[in-house]
């Protein structure tokens, strides 16, 4: 059976803010994308992160 799109069915993430369509993106050194990836709940570790040094930069 396939999924039709645009179904209402599926998980769905609860985060506390809802995400901005467009990325944050930036180049990092060489090496730092995969072992980023390989550290625990890195995705919303650094939106906290980012959102410190919004608050620390005003």
């Amino acid at each position: 059976m396939t999924f039709k799109k645009n179904n209402k069915l599926g998980a769905k993430k609860i985060l506390p803010f809802p995400l901005d369509e467009q990325p944050i993106c930036f180049k990092g050194y060489k090496g730092q994308k995969s072992q980023l990836k390989a550290v625990p709940n890195w995705q919303e570790r650094l939106r906290k992160y980012v959102a410190q040094l919004i608050a620390e930069g005003e």
